[in-house]
């Protein structure tokens, strides 16, 4: 059973990559992701404003769509552009987002894409705050600000979600109509993950986490800063303010819900 549901994800499968000076780490990540998924159909979104990543791809010969943006615009809005590209192709199924640098491991993908379809999932979350998750090599000030950022979306939003701020993620093709349809209207960047989980929550579109091993980067720099974190916290209640109405209502129908059963 498991053989088939590889082999039908394999061929259905589309991957957007936001890149950032990452150079370094795009090809090994890319030949590893083809040893697993070699029919699948990959985007790289590169906001770096030199074009190495670019001429890599063409020495390499890998079937690699690049688009060039050539500017920081924004990690959330790169992946955005990623989906469009990727649904005009009819044959995939399943989309998946990952960061470029392995803090996303490669070899989860196909436990992952099995639990995605197993269970019909519109939305799965690589999750790095469930009981077997584990965070390696992460700074303090990281873990802190983390952890701040997911208790006020948790304590604002109302979505029963451990971790709203990984961008492991994969999605079904529906929900990724509603996010280009819908989505990177608060900002551009980290923002977007908050902004498309509301999106796809109040849809009741079906959305589950799982447990992820993320290990910040060995080679590179981090484009994450100060700046980004603190425009991902004034951005999350800027979504709250957007979006409460509609997440109040979804969480007195539940609680109503769940009291016609007792």
């Amino acid at each position: 059973m498991k053989k088939k549901i590889m082999k039908f994800h394999k061929k259905n499968i589309g991957i957007v990559i936001p890149t950032f000076n990452e150079e370094n780490n795009i090809i090994r990540l890319i030949k590893k992701i083809k040893n697993k998924f070699k029919d699948s159909s990959v985007v790289i979104v590169d906001d770096t404003s030199h074009k190495k990543i670019g001429d890599l791809i063409k020495r390499s010969k890998l079937r690699i769509h690049y688009i060039h943006r050539g500017k920081k615009l924004g990690r959330g809005s790169a992946v955005i552009v990623g989906l469009k590209k990727l649904i005009k192709n009819k044959k995939i199924k399943v989309f998946v987002e990952m960061d470029a640098d392995f803090s996303h491991d490669p070899t989860e993908l196909p436990r992952n894409i099995n639990y995605f379809h197993k269970k019909s999932l519109d939305l799965l979350i690589g999750s790095r705050y469930l009981k077997k998750s584990k965070i390696i090599n992460w700074s303090l000030t990281r873990r802190i600000f983390s952890l701040l950022a997911n208790y006020l979306a948790r304590s604002l939003l109302k979505i029963p979600i451990s971790d709203f701020t990984n961008g492991y993620r994969i999605y079904s093709k529906r929900s990724v109509k509603k996010i280009i349809k819908n989505c990177g209207k608060i900002g551009d960047g980290f923002i977007i993950l908050s902004e498309i989980l509301v999106e796809l929550y109040i849809n009741n579109l079906k959305i589950k986490e799982i447990e992820s091993v993320f290990i910040n980067r060995k080679r590179g720099e981090s484009s994450v800063n100060l700046k980004l974190i603190l425009e991902s916290l004034f951005g999350i209640i800027k979504l709250y303010n957007k979006k409460k109405k509609k997440l109040n209502l979804i969480s007195k129908n539940k609680v109503l819900q769940f009291t016609n059963l007792q």
